[in-house]
């Protein structure tokens, strides 16, 4: 390997070696040469004279490219389609004459870029699969171990390990959901002619409409689409690639989320991500265990997320039926949204499944923030046994307020329970009993029960051959 050019790290350390390989050269132009074989096969299916061993020829020569040839032709053409074209038809010269008839360089790109759409959100839906699933189990082993829960990123009302879990795994959900979306309103742009007119086509059929119609039916057919977009320019609509775009970056927003919250935890020493026998956590400091797992999600989801403004700013300045300003953007945007996506998913995928859970340290820290968690349950044990709620939620404030100063002022333990205690006004009050974490964290192990028969056994079960592939490599950097 040469190591002094540049290389795309998304490539060589973080993406899985299936999406590397729909974005790679060979599939992009063996899917041109598939095209191309396809809109031959219409053609003469409706009449056009290609020979059944002009279309022979082609099909055997799919997957044998000869890039070097295809190089020295675009230098000299300045021209990638046509490049591939000449070096097609010296491999091919019986069919050489037909290949490309009646098209334009967008039939192969826009076609090609929608059967990897395709596949690549296919693959991704598998990834999401599985880290839902990966996070149902971690949240359903966890459904009721009680922990602090946070509101503006301090101390709220309790919640339970699993119950946090479900939170990740339902952002993945929807995405998953997004996802299945767009895969069903893909389309095929097939043989819409050079501005999107058929021109070329009509002219190819002799004016012939209901053949043009046709061609344009049997090629979507071919690719595996039962429809096509209903009108183009040159291209098919760049909405679409926003669209999509859009997709990957919300999947990484939810990655992004989950995984700084872990960081969190780690920080708190609550739950840590794995960290491997010989792994070294800092250069400098030994005993470190950095959630370094955790921070490449985050770096590598706020990559996809800034290129969510590309597509949308390609899509608006496609003047009338098209400029030519889309391709370099499209060219790195596109396959990159990708790869980092994959390679995010392939992270939090492997975080999941073997997250570290600290249980002591958990109760510690929610003990520490305890009483002020079962203020409001107090007081309504305290109404209940007769008292004046009002009255009492005044006493709770002033008793609170002390207790935090004693906290934060002079670095005491947390007395809240000690002043309730001794005061008459909570005599009736069994505080020991209203301040059992498990009595504070409403239906949250419920809801992680409701949360996986409804939400997550739905995912399992379409996703069920996926979940058990094993040949969905990881990226050599997880």
């Amino acid at each position: 390997m040469p190591h002094d050019r540049y290389e795309n790290p998304l490539e060589t350390r973080y993406a899985s070696a299936e999406m590397s390989e729909l974005w790679s050269a060979q599939r992009k132009h063996s899917t041109w040469r598939q095209l191309w074989v396809w809109l031959a096969e219409a053609e003469a299916e409706l009449g056009l004279p290609i020979t059944q061993q002009q279309i022979d020829e082609l099909r055997a020569q799919i997957h044998d490219i000869d890039f070097a040839a295809a190089d020295r032709y675009e230098r000299e053409l300045r021209h990638d389609v046509m490049a591939h074209v000449h070096a097609y038809g010296d491999q091919c010269p019986t069919a050489r004459p037909i290949i490309h008839l009646g098209a334009t360089s967008q039939y192969v790109n826009c076609n090609t870029d929608l059967l990897l759409f395709r596949e690549s959100l296919n693959l991704i839906a598998r990834r999401l699969a599985m880290t839902i699933d990966a996070l149902a189990n971690f949240a359903q082993q966890y459904r009721d171990l009680p922990t602090l829960g946070f509101t503006h990123l301090q101390p709220a009302q309790p919640t339970t390990v699993g119950k946090r879990a479900t939170l990740w795994a339902y952002d993945l959900a929807l995405d998953l959901a997004e996802v299945e979306h767009r895969l069903a309103q893909l389309k095929a742009r097939s043989t819409k002619g050079t501005t999107g007119t058929q021109a070329s086509f009509l002219h190819l059929f002799n004016g012939d409409h209901v053949k043009v119609r046709k061609l344009e039916e049997l090629v979507a057919q071919k690719m595996g689409f039962d429809s096509t977009y209903a009108v183009t320019g040159q291209t098919y609509s760049r909405k679409v690639d926003a669209q999509v775009v859009d997709v990957l970056a919300g999947i990484a927003a939810s990655a992004h989320k989950a995984g700084t919250d872990l960081r969190i935890l780690a920080h708190r020493k609550e739950i840590e991500e794995p960290f491997e026998k010989q792994q070294i956590g800092s250069s400098a400091m030994a005993y470190k265990r950095n959630p370094m797992r955790c921070e490449r999600i985050c770096g590598l989801a706020r990559f996809v997320m800034s290129l969510q403004t590309s597509p949308p700013a390609t899509h608006a300045t496609q003047w009338m039926e098209r400029t030519l300003d889309d391709s370099a953007n499209r060219r790195l945007v596109l396959p990159q949204a990708f790869l980092a996506t994959d390679a995010v998913l392939l992270l939090y995928r492997n975080v999941t499944e073997g997250l570290v859970v600290y249980p002591e340290v958990i109760a510690k820290n929610l003990r520490e923030e305890l009483p002020f968690m079962a203020t409001e349950n107090i007081l309504m044990a305290a109404v209940a046994a007769g008292g004046d709620r009002q009255e009492l939620h005044e006493r709770i404030r002033v008793h609170s307020q002390a207790a935090a100063a004693e906290v934060k002022q002079h670095g005491r333990s947390n007395d809240l329970l000690e002043r309730l205690a001794a005061d008459k006004a909570f005599a009736g009050v069994d505080l020991n009993a209203v301040i059992d974490p498990r009595q504070l964290t409403g239906r949250s192990a419920e809801q992680v029960d409701e949360f996986i028969e409804e939400v997550v056994e739905p995912i399992r079960e379409r996703y069920k051959s996926g979940l058990k592939a094993t040949n969905l490599s990881d990226s050599p950097r997880v």
